[in-house]
């Protein structure tokens, strides 16, 4: 079963790493406002990860925020870091590449309903079942 937190009016939806490639996992049914993935994807994976936040967001109309880890790890993988926080439209909010850094982001709650009002894509969603 997938995990909802609430916290300050926020639906918030953990995933982990791999969970990212599979968007059945984070289809919304307008049950999350916020999708965050805490991963360890490697430099040579960044384009993948770069590229796959931001249809998170725009297939979920929702915000994301991938975190990755940085620096070397001990069988010699390079990690890019590439963390960014995306909008429900895509566009970039925050993005940092290899740098460790704890940015402070305000996000919209009145942004995101209006957005989901005026472009009800979710709607038309099918509904994937995993079993």
């Amino acid at each position: 079963k997938r995990l909802i937190v609430e916290y300050k009016g926020w639906r918030i939806c953990p995933l982990v790493c791999y969970d990212l490639r599979f968007p059945v996992w984070s289809r919304n049914r307008n049950d999350y406002d916020l999708l965050i993935y805490v991963a360890n994807w490697p430099r040579v994976r960044r384009d993948p990860w770069r590229a796959l936040l931001p249809a998170r967001a725009i297939e979920n109309l929702c915000y994301v925020v991938g975190v990755n880890r940085v620096g070397e790890d001990g069988n010699g993988f390079a990690h890019s870091g590439d963390s960014m926080m995306i909008g429900p439209k895509g566009n970039s909010l925050f993005h940092s590449a290899d740098e460790e850094i704890s940015p402070t982001i305000t996000l919209s709650a009145e942004a995101l309903i209006k957005f989901r009002e005026r472009f009800p894509a979710h709607k038309d969603a099918d509904d994937f079942v995993i079993q």
